[in-house]
């Protein structure tokens, strides 16, 4: 396996041939586990590299040769394992599943499980911080969970939501492997790990399925007033819409309801209309030699710069570079 075949080179953590040392090591970072090659006489050549950020963390590994991994159950991570070459068998309670690049295993680690990768299979790897997930998803049915979250094992990656969730997980891939400014913008940053949680929340099935699907009660229109009021003070802070809500005292869906009912927009639209705003003033009053485009949109949270280019633009009829060389 060529080292330059994983992603995320820049963040090497392991290159071993020694099964202990490549046992002790991915488990710090993932988890404890068992780790045998399923043939001894192959030399093992394991690689990972990763990064990790508040509540999430990205891995690449592979192991080189076919191993057998049994991780014991844990209450600190969840995992989305992503492969990227190969195949992997993966038994998890009654669950079994084959898990190619089609097919994404999800790991809730509630309970032992077992899992064979093929020769040459390799991963992407998501690790969530279980409790930020728990509350991302209190914040979402608007209670505190009471049960474990644990979702179905298999991931099929060629439905929509999965893909909409796929395609977070790239952006951050490749922001890191870029040196992307995004990673140096609190607001940004927080922005998408916030819709990566959301966005696995909504795409695969699990115990909480049901509530995220409930209806919630109506905000009052004092509430939503409030939640204005907020996003106007704040918008230069990496809120979240779990966060507005939380702030104000209902679920989220209720005042996503509020918003459309009232302003007919939602809470993130109204926010990114905020800050369009905000841009457009700072650009307007900066300096071309000193002020960039790039800079002012990660400041005020607009994480891809194309679709914030596109909004700019439907919004005030001119690009953001026409505004600040005016």
């Amino acid at each position: 396996m060529a080292e330059r075949s994983l992603p995320l080179a820049a963040y090497r953590r392991l290159h071993t041939h020694d099964v202990d040392e490549a046992r002790t090591t991915v488990g710090n970072a993932l988890g404890v586990h068992g780790l045998r090659p399923v043939n001894p006489k192959i030399t093992l050549d394991a690689r990972m590299n990763g990064i990790t950020f508040d509540g999430i963390g990205l891995y690449s590994l592979g192991y080189g040769t076919e191993v057998l991994i049994t991780p014991q159950p844990l209450d600190r991570y969840l995992l989305v394992e992503i492969p990227l070459a190969g195949a992997a068998e993966v038994s998890h309670g009654r669950e079994r599943i084959v898990s190619t690049p089609e097919l994404a295993s999800v790991l809730s680690l509630t309970r032992p499980m077992t899992m064979r990768w093929a020769p040459g299979h390799m991963q992407l790897i998501t690790r969530f911080d279980r409790a930020a997930l728990e509350a991302h998803l209190g914040k979402l049915i608007g209670r505190t969970p009471r049960r474990p979250l644990t979702f179905s094992l298999g991931m099929d990656l060629t439905r929509p939501a999965a893909r909409s969730w796929l395609a977070v997980v790239d952006l951050l891939r490749r922001e890191a492997e870029t040196g992307g400014a995004m990673l140096e913008q609190p607001v940004a940053l927080r922005q998408l790990e916030g819709l990566l949680m959301t966005q696995l929340l909504l795409a695969q099935p699990s115990n909480y399925s049901e509530a995220l699907s409930e209806g919630q009660p109506r905000a009052a229109p004092t509430v939503v007033e409030r939640a204005v009021d907020l996003i106007e003070a704040r918008a230069a802070e990496p809120l979240t819409v779990e966060e507005i809500a939380g702030a104000v005292g209902v679920g989220v869906r209720a005042l996503q309801e509020g918003f459309r009912r009232r302003l007919e927009t939602t809470p993130m639209n109204y926010l990114r209309e905020v800050r369009l705003d905000r841009v457009r003033a700072e650009l307007a009053a900066g300096n071309p030699c000193t002020t960039t485009v790039t800079d002012a949109a990660y400041r005020w949270g607009f994480v891809h710069l194309g679709r914030f280019a596109n909004a700019y633009r439907r919004r005030f009829g001119e690009s953001p570079s026409e505004t600040l060389r005016r």
